[in-house]
């Protein structure tokens, strides 16, 4: 059942602003994906707590929990050690990237099935302007209700989908009623829509810069609109202008369908800042390996590696190093990631987002041999 924030009709979905329909786009987000995908092929998980992760004696770390594990507190990004503290009765998994990505294009596949305006942000999750599609349907959630029912179908697992006239607002939404929940923000009702919303509802406000707002006053989305310019900047820095302009429910990106690659990688916030390093390193090992299955997958070798490191602060930095022979070898990008991680300030002070990314692809084949390797070379801020 989808919930609704308007009724569809003319001033519903379809409403209009000067003559002109808006965007009807969604957020698909694929629910608890890789601990749903081991339920799904292990009949003997289904209905039981399931982390996908690396072993709590080796300080691995969740990189999934089934629905099930988080009635006891288990998240991403928390040391497997604790999940098991939490949950003395969790099953753990060792993730198969290969497995997610295979799924993950299924469910790609399916996306642009319905438009080609499709814009995967990660593995699990995506946006699509279904304004126009290939079904013809004029509400969106129609498209959201169909494309869910065919991911069931075709994939046995539920995803989540919001309906706005915006990304930011289809992102917010599709989180709503998880899992396979279904929500659609209509126009007319935006603004009571943002109403309701606490500063933290926002992705990429986390505990520490939402304490930040709420001792500042500023308690709920809305309340931002008011605040003093000052006020904002020690909070979230660089980001003040675009967090006002979307505590009005202002967003004109347009999803950008995928273009020919130029990187690969993946990076993720956290709904909690890391603060220890050991997890911060796991995270970055686990993050370098998944790319370099991508690499495999795709028969590309990588010549430079980047990771991506988003203080609490809000305060965002890369680092990157090149060599030759280009490579895609899992430990070699681990390693270099690893090695990035140590020219940071991960473990002194607060981490909200990281990312590891590979660049300079190319297909073995086209690789310029070389005996030598060329110096290291690193990248700053």
């Amino acid at each position: 059942m989808a919930t609704f924030y308007s009724e569809p009709g003319p001033r519903g979905e379809n409403a209009a602003v000067n003559g002109s329909v808006l965007r009807r786009i969604l957020h698909v987000d694929m629910d608890a994906f890789y601990a749903s995908v081991e339920q799904r092929d292990d009949p003997a998980l289904r209905g039981r707590p399931v982390a996908v992760g690396g072993r709590p004696e080796s300080r691995g770390v969740v990189a999934a929990a089934s629905y099930e594990a988080r009635t006891f507190g288990v998240r991403s990004a928390i040391p497997m050690a604790r999940a098991v503290r939490l949950c003395p009765e969790l099953v753990i998994v060792r993730p198969d990237f290969r497995k997610y990505a295979a799924v993950s294009a299924q469910v790609f596949a399916l996306c642009r099935d319905v438009t080609p305006l499709v814009e995967p942000l990660s593995l699990d999750e995506a946006y699509l302007d279904v304004t126009e599609n290939a079904w013809g349907e004029p509400l969106g959630v129609n498209v959201a209700r169909r494309l869910k029912e065919r991911i069931r179908a075709e994939t046995g697992l539920t995803a989540s989908a919001g309906v706005a006239p915006n990304k930011f607002l289809a992102k917010i939404a599709s989180g709503w009623r998880k899992p396979n929940g279904l929500t659609v923000i209509a126009p007319a009702r935006i603004e009571h829509f943002l109403q309701q919303l606490p500063v933290d509802a926002l992705w990429g406000v986390g505990p520490v810069t939402a304490r930040k707002l709420r001792e500042a006053g500023i308690a709920r989305l809305v309340d931002v609109r008011e605040a003093p310019e000052e006020t904002l900047r020690r909070a979230v820095g660089s980001w003040a202008a675009s967090l006002r302009r979307l505590a009005f429910g202002v967003d004109e990106r347009a999803v950008n369908p995928n273009q020919e690659r130029k990187s690969i990688g993946c990076e993720e916030t956290y709904a909690k800042d890391l603060t220890e390093l050991e997890p911060i390193r796991s995270e970055v090992d686990r993050m370098a390996r998944r790319t370099a299955s991508i690499l495999e997958r795709k028969d590309l070798l990588a010549r430079t590696v980047v990771l991506k490191l988003r203080y609490a602060n809000f305060r965002t930095i890369t680092r990157s190093q090149t060599r030759e022979p280009p490579t895609r070898s899992a430990d070699e990008i681990a390693a270099r990631a690893l090695e990035l991680l140590d020219k940071t300030d991960a473990g002194r002070t607060p981490v909200r987002l990281l990312g590891v990314s590979v660049h300079g692809l190319e297909k073995p084949g086209d690789a310029t041999p070389t005996s030598t390797t060329k110096p290291l070379s690193f990248s700053g801020d």
